[in-house]
């Protein structure tokens, strides 16, 4: 199969645009109309302006030729999820309550992508406030996996991952704040980084009602796109006071990974997972060890209070700063607005109002105590190996699935691996390892320490290197379905 520019990583993009053999304005005619082949059967973008995108490319070729290229990200389409400020470009949370919000700046992430030079194709669809693990909201409606169409890219940076995922851009900036870039990369086979706490520096945005829980980050087709984009994202001088927390720590990507000792978790007490979710992280394991890498097993004393740690963050803390955060938000943003929101939101505002002190205080003290467990547990070893979601996806418009395993599970039974490293505020970076029997991608997530955001890309990467993960294009090659796109499945052929 011929490669199209749409099919290419930004880094392929980058190195094409340097030698000459192919222009931005070409790369982004041949995304638009990918976009345009592909969109109508996943709805992953859901605002666009093609005039200031041409526009951008244009001027990014001309940089190109002129051999002042601001960046390898100049000329490299990327979108933003609706959840991120954009200049002049409708930015609605996915709610009613910002249906026709356009902001006049970008917030600072965006900002940082914009001046290395990349090129915004648009913003791509959320749930209501992001605060589900599906991608479906009153704007906009369902977005569909591009895998199969019946079923969910997961949330909330679901649009982000299925565009990705689909070939409308090889690079997305989404935000995670309990597994929101994670799942979608597991459930769309895409690769992702959940940045550390701080790493990412955010300014000029949406109300943040997560607390620091919430980060952004990028989801890219190959680990190498991640570190470009972090390269941008992440501070690099002393002198930005907004980046404090890492002035003297820019990101950077060691070539190569000496032995690093990895524990794996890939069960939550009696929660259920998805039998094939939790041999994939096995698998992962065993390529890890072969090329140099030490399993550990964590002493059981120790495996069980990192278990309650992580339990306790998805029962007592996650609920309660969620929901919280969204009365608060409703109080000090939109007094009187409550029939802005759905009826599951207006279910959680009440929760959040139902909210003691002692409710707080509690999660608070479920945060500490993991931070405490895990500082124990990283001084020992170097990272852990997760399954990314505890089940495969569901049905698109379903806002969880009804049961994981045999057994029936609650709105966040899906979700039980992510939460806590957002709580701990540590790096994860996430990555595709292999395809269900049903055909759908599979991913795990490695868990660093604070700080090592590059160090886990580069172990990324290596593990990345045992297998080739192939796109569903390439997968597909000969299958074509709606608008004659390449490589889409359709719900009706796979519902």
């Amino acid at each position: 199969m011929r490669a199209e520019p749409w099919m290419l990583s930004a880094s392929a993009l980058a190195r094409a645009y340097r030698d000459g053999d192919l222009s931005p304005v070409q790369a982004l005619q041949s995304v638009l109309a990918r976009m345009d082949a592909v969109n109508p059967a996943i709805n992953a973008v859901v605002t666009c302006d093609r005039e200031a995108a041409l526009a951008a490319a244009a001027r990014s070729q001309a940089r190109w030729r002129e051999g002042r290229a601001l960046s390898a990200l100049d000329g490299v389409p990327f979108t933003v999820k609706d959840n991120l400020a954009t200049a002049g470009m409708r930015s609605t949370f996915g709610s009613r309550l910002y249906a026709d919000h356009v902001p006049d700046s970008d917030e600072l992430p965006v900002a940082r992508l914009l001046g290395a030079g990349a090129v915004l194709l648009g913003k791509t669809n959320v749930p209501e406030l992001a605060l589900h693990g599906y991608t479906d909201n009153a704007l906009f409606g369902v977005t569909r996996n591009p895998w199969n169409t019946a079923l969910t890219p997961g949330g909330s940076s679901g649009g982000a991952a299925a565009a990705v995922a689909a070939g409308i851009a090889p690079l997305a900036l989404a935000t995670d704040g309990g597994g929101s870039i994670r799942r979608p990369c597991a459930h769309t086979g895409c690769v992702g980084l959940k940045p550390g706490t701080g790493r990412v520096p955010r300014s000029g945005g949406f109300p943040v009602f997560l607390h620091d829980f919430e980060v952004a980050g990028p989801i890219a087709r190959c680990v190498d796109d991640l570190i470009l984009a972090m390269h941008a994202l992440s501070p690099s001088s002393s002198q930005d006071a907004r980046s404090a927390v890492f002035a003297d720590m820019p990101f950077s990507a060691a070539p190569h990974v000496s032995a690093a000792r990895i524990a794996l978790i890939d069960a939550l007490g009696d929660a259920p997972v998805d039998a094939e979710s939790a041999q994939a992280a096995e698998e992962a394991l065993r390529s890890l060890a072969a090329l140099g890498h030490r399993p550990v097993s964590l002493p059981p004393a120790q495996r069980a209070a990192l278990v309650r740690a992580i339990t306790a963050i998805n029962e007592d803390a996650w609920p309660v700063l969620s929901t919280s955060g969204l009365a608060w938000l409703m109080a000090t943003h939109f007094p009187g607005r409550e029939s802005a929101l759905s009826p599951p939101l207006a279910v959680l505002l009440e929760q959040g109002r139902a909210r003691s002190g002692v409710d707080m205080m509690r999660a608070l003290e479920a945060i500490r105590h993991l931070r405490q467990t895990l500082a124990q547990v990283l001084h020992d070893i170097d990272c852990l190996l997760l399954p990314s979601a505890a089940s495969q996806p569901w049905q698109a418009a379903e806002p969880h699935p009804p049961d994981i395993a045999g057994q029936p599970v609650g709105p966040r039974g899906h979700a039980i691996f992510t939460a806590f490293v957002n709580a701990a505020g540590l790096p994860a970076v996430a990555l595709p390892v292999g395809m269900s029997t049903g055909g759908m991608p599979l991913g795990v997530q490695l868990v660093g320490r604070h700080g090592a955001d590059g160090w886990l890309c580069a172990l990324g990467r290596q593990l990345e290197g045992t297998h080739q993960f192939e796109p569903l294009w390439r997968r597909h090659a000969t299958h074509e379905a709606g608008a004659g796109a390449p490589g889409m499945q359709s719900a009706r052929e796979n519902a």
